[in-house]
């Protein structure tokens, strides 16, 4: 009998899940064929989201950033349906007879759901954001999809200066992009320090002038209350001139179909330990819009993960998702950061070397002779292997995390000296040794994934491709 698998959402954790099925079914890894159903908003094919500000610094194509043709979704006999809206759920119907209904109010049944709806951005408090009309002011732009990109580069020719609203990732990947097309920028951020709740007020201010030496103004702790039409005016009294606002703070999970369902719904869909609803065993949630452990991430390698324990439980595994021990890095130009884990509130000591003038921050949180939280600015030569001993849990000799810290006496290809162990890419969990064994990018891609989630890994993984593959050879 053939279960029908329905997944609302086609983003990157929706293309993950898809991903892991077919690669599971064709495997033989279930006993019952799956007809899968995939139901996604956008027009667009699922996509590299971390990548956009790529697009938008113009070192991407947009059509670079798809992560499957829809092509490849018909040859593997999914059914994949875009620019289609999901409005309401019909859980609470007999077996067989559960369905999720459409905008124009037809029905996909399905047998088991996987909400996979993300997240969504939330206007910050700031009046004149908004006219008279209930339409946005034409200066201003949320930075969240590729059509929001693609309207961004539309007006950026016309622009010279422009503000970021938020100093998290997302906003200096923006103002940097923004900066590298010739616009004078400016970021907003109402914390005290940049990256607030990734790194703590040493590394925010490494960062801050970082960018000032780029040409980039911060305002932190300040917080944007009006926009006129003189610029967007501060709570500290200063305005600044704008002809463009860019909204990179506030954002929430996407739970407007999950609560009018009557699922639990908190900050996300709470879920346990197998990623099902806690109300119902046949509803399960994966990426931005999933609450676990009183947590929600907005980051793409638990969400990937989680994919992948959902498409195992689909084919009858009993696989659960236990957190992820997470690696987050920065993609913009001449901005170099990594977070590991949670270096603001895990417990041990620290291991830190500063030097604000080269625009560096390095710092471990060790406990029990073991690396379990990190910040890397301005420098991260050495993440590959503190990323292998972080996710390890390798216990270290008294010397060696600070030895981690410190450039190599005789610098060598960092990424060429890893061992085939080490892991490169934290998002799809690829070892070096997976990534020598491959002949090209493009073969890299096809069969591990590295390098289509966050990117960070793409310098490691093209060194390490030209360390095994002769230049030159086919």
């Amino acid at each position: 009998m053939t279960e029908r698998i329905v997944v609302v959402g086609h983003g990157m954790a929706s293309a993950r899940l898809v991903e892991e099925l077919v690669t599971r079914v064709s495997a033989g890894s279930t006993a019952e064929p799956l007809q899968v159903t995939v139901l996604g908003e956008e027009r667009h094919p699922a996509y590299n989201r971390v990548l956009l500000s790529a697009v938008l610094e113009g070192t991407h194509r947009p059509g670079a950033l798809t992560l499957r043709a829809p092509e490849w979704y018909a040859a593997h006999g999914v059914d994949l349906r875009l620019g289609t809206r999901v409005v309401d759920l019909h859980r609470d119907r007999p077996a067989g007879q559960r369905a999720v209904e459409l905008a124009d109010r037809t029905e996909v049944p399905y047998d088991r759901l996987v909400l996979a709806t993300g997240a969504i951005p939330t206007l910050p408090p700031i009046r004149g954001l908004v006219r008279m009309d209930g339409t946005l002011d034409p200066r201003v732009h949320a930075f969240r999809g590729l059509d929001d990109c693609a309207r961004l580069l539309d007006v950026v020719p016309s622009a010279r200066r422009a503000v970021v609203v938020g100093g998290g990732l997302l906003g200096l990947q923006v103002a940097r992009a923004l900066a590298i097309r010739g616009l004078a920028t400016e970021i907003v951020e109402g914390g005290e320090h940049l990256l607030r709740s990734q790194v703590d007020a040493k590394a925010g201010a490494v960062l801050r002038r970082s960018l000032a030496r780029l040409g980039t103004q911060v305002y932190t702790g300040a917080r944007a209350v009006r926009l006129t039409d003189e610029g967007l005016r501060l709570d500290n009294g200063v305005t600044l001139e704008t002809d463009l606002v860019v909204l990179t703070a506030g954002g929430r999970p996407n739970v407007n179909l999950a609560r009018r369902a009557g699922l639990t719904v908190r900050r996300g869909i709470v879920v346990g330990d197998d990623l099902a609803s806690v109300d119902d065993p046949h509803v399960y949630a994966v990426g931005d819009c999933v609450e676990h452990d009183s947590l929600t991430h907005g980051f793409v390698t638990p969400a990937w993960e989680q994919a992948s324990v959902v498409a195992a439980r689909l084919v009858g595994d009993d696989a659960v998702y236990d957190g992820h021990r997470l690696v987050a890095r920065l993609r913009a130009t001449d901005l170099e950061v990594a977070v590991l884990g949670d270096p603001l509130h895990e417990p041990g000591e620290v291991v830190e070397v500063s030097n604000p003038i080269t625009g560096t921050h390095r710092r471990l949180v060790v406990r029990d002779g073991r690396i379990v939280a990190g910040t890397l600015v301005g420098d991260l030569s050495r993440i590959g292997v503190i990323t292998q001993h972080f996710d390890r849990g390798t216990v270290l000799g008294a010397r060696e995390a600070g030895a981690l810290l410190l450039p190599d006496v005789a610098p060598r290809p960092a990424e060429v000296a890893l061992p085939d162990e080490a892991e490169v890419c934290a998002c799809a969990g690829v070892s070096a040794g997976r990534i020598r064994a491959c002949n090209s990018l493009e073969e890299v891609r096809e069969t591990t994934r590295a390098t289509t989630g966050c990117g960070g890994c793409t310098g490691t993984v093209t060194a390490l491709l030209g360390a095994v593959v002769p230049a030159g050879a086919p």
